[in-house]
């Protein structure tokens, strides 16, 4: 079991301050309002920063400011302290979060984060697996548009698949239907540091290759290509692109049924891709997309503490089907939904529930370093669906 005793701060935000923490912090003012039964903290760098945040947006006066910074361990120390979960937005988590993992893994204090890096992810685990796992501190990662949507899109269908054919679907395969959205400042800056650290040490190459990269001890079968342009074997009639976020929500979702012992088999195979349409339009808009991997390394990307308006995070959705199929020849296809930005405005709700949901709901999960699926599954779907603006829902 996690180490709650004593601490009377259920979800600390760590990162108020900075653009994603902001809307987090938002958001659990809206929705977790004084007398609503959660009691949470806004933590960061600056006392007086954190104050005028919450005075803007509309937080209880007498919230809980606590002072801590990753570059001063006592601090990490004191806020974990005081804490039963920290939601941390302060990334890129290769730079800034080795020392808050190391202190909730060796404390017992839940953690839960935006993470999508996929090589610092496979160290987390290698380093931390086993002492989470005694302390019992619950090390949730990638709590936002990677992987949420995928992982329990995922885990969804699966269940669907199992009420009504008695056995999973051996082969998923993920679709990005329609998006509106743009890259979050800390997306890219993950992107570049990751990219900045393969280059310095390549054998961070092989981790970001693979599929099973964060499945120790356990590798699966070649998975479906999803690196090029091409006509899809999905969805007839439609070209598709290659997905930026795939390469760590297909990583995340083997993982999902690595921690869940399989049972989804040990030959399951995943993909993630862009519908772009067909014809010739359709290959037109592949190509174009499949060339727009380095937008996320150019001088034109936000920066860290950079965001879209409130109009512009209002008016973004996604929209992500998951196709599944055995050998029987059944096929089920689920939807995934979201009703703001991926980037910002839905995740900052999806990583607040996330964090809601473990402390609240899930008190029984066991420690150790998690995916969403295994550690919350079907009471986090159903905390998205009352709160946080999506939806999950069978359209064929």
């Amino acid at each position: 079991m996690a180490n709650h005793a004593g601490k009377a701060v259920e979800v600390a935000v760590y990162g108020a301050t900075g653009f994603t923490g902001r809307l987090v912090a938002e958001y659990l003012a809206k929705t977790y309002p004084a007398g609503s039964g959660l009691t949470w903290a806004m933590a960061g760098r600056s006392a007086d920063k954190l104050a005028a945040v919450r005075d803007e947006i509309g937080a209880p006066t007498d919230i809980q400011l606590i002072v801590a910074d990753s570059a001063d361990p006592a601090s990490l120390e004191a806020m974990v302290a005081q804490a039963k979960v920290i939601l941390t937005t302060v990334g890129p988590y290769q730079v800034y979060g080795n020392e808050l993992v190391e202190v909730c893994a060796r404390t017992g204090t839940d953690y839960v984060d935006l993470c999508g890096e996929p090589a610092w992810m496979h160290d987390i685990i290698r380093s931390h697996q086993e002492t989470a796992a005694a302390s019992g501190a619950r090390i949730v990662l990638s709590c936002g548009f990677d992987s949420i949507p995928s992982d329990l899109g995922v885990l969804f269908l699966q269940q669907e698949a199992q009420a009504r054919f008695g056995k999973p679907f051996s082969r998923i395969d993920g679709r990005v239907v329609r998006m509106k959205g743009t890259w979050s400042g800390g997306t890219s800056a993950s992107f570049k540091a990751t990219m900045a650290a393969a280059g310095s040490n390549p054998e961070i190459i092989p981790i970001l290759k693979n599929a099973f990269a964060l499945t120790p001890g356990f590798e699966g079968p070649k998975q479906p290509s999803m690196s090029k342009p091409r006509e899809d074997d999905v969805v007839d009639g439609q070209w598709v692109a290659p997905f930026m976020m795939a390469p760590i929500n297909t990583k995340n979702v083997h993982r999902s049924n690595f921690l869940l012992d399989h049972p989804w088999g040990e030959d399951f195979q995943y993909s993630e891709m862009m519908l772009c349409g067909s014809g010739e339009e359709g290959e037109a808009r592949a190509q174009r997309l499949a060339g727009l991997g380095s937008t996320m390394v150019g001088d034109k990307t936000p920066q860290p503490g950079e965001g879209p308006s409130l109009e512009e995070r209002e008016s973004g959705y996604y929209n992500l089907i998951f196709v599944g199929r055995n050998e029987a020849g059944d096929s089920l296809t689920a939807q995934v939904q979201g009703d703001r930005d991926p980037g910002y405005g839905s995740t900052s709700k999806m990583i607040a529930e996330s964090a809601v949901c473990l402390v609240l709901d899930r008190t029984d999960t066991p420690g150790g370093v998690w995916t969403t699926a295994p550690a919350m599954g079907q009471a986090l779907i159903d905390r998205l669906q009352e709160n946080a603006g999506l939806s999950f829902a069978l359209v064929s």
